[in-house]
This record gives C-alpha cells, structure tokens and sequence, in this order.
C-alpha cells in the first residue's frame, strides 16, 4: 500500500512499515498544507492510507465517503509507539478504503 505520513508523525515508524510504500508529507512538498488539504491531496495522489497524529480530523472533516483510509497515532512519542509498534503496523495491514482507526499506545514506565 502506499502510505503518507501526515505532519509531525514519528518518522521512524516508517522502518517498521516494510511492506508498504511510505511516504512524508514534507517529502510529497505537502509540509504546508492545512486544514483538509492534505487528506484532500493524499487522496488525489492515490494514496491508500493516512497516518496522521491530528486527533480532531474526524470531528473537523467529513470523512463520509474517503477513499482513503485514515490511522490516526495518539502520540507523537516515539518511544511509546516503538514498545507497541506492531499495533501500528497491524492497523496499517488491515486499513480499508475508507476505513478510520485510532492507535493508542502505553505510556512508558
């Protein structure tokens, strides 16, 4: 699948990512976009799935008929996500067109 990855997504995910194409919003020249515009794009360019830490995208776009589908991180923490990476990439596996998912991960002891 290809694979964006939104502003502020821990970059080193993508290394856990080996069956996919991943790509970052900084790298697409999308580091500016606000608001919609980079759902809007990355759906446009064919991408297959969003990773995005913006908790709020569901209440702030309509997402009813997205053909993208949308993993949205509850942390920006590397080190968090990286004791529980494999639900990430699970998630990411599994992503439908269209479908939203939310992955949270632990907080370190």
């Amino acid at each position: 699948m290809r694979v964006l990855f939104d502003q502020g997504t821990p970059v080193p995910l993508r290394h856990a990512l080996i069956n996919h194409s991943v790509v970052t919003a900084y790298e697409q020249g999308w580091a500016t976009l606000k608001n919609g515009d980079p759902l809007r794009s990355a759906e446009a360019a064919g991408f297959d799935v969003l990773v995005t830490i913006d908790t709020n995208l569901r209440y702030q776009q309509n997402l009813t008929l997205r053909q993208i589908a949308i993993l949205v991180l509850t942390t920006t923490s590397w080190p968090r996500i990286r004791t529980a990476v494999e639900d990430a990439v699970s998630a990411v596996n599994a992503a439908t067109a269209g479908s939203y998912v939310e992955v949270s991960f632990p907080q370190n002891k």
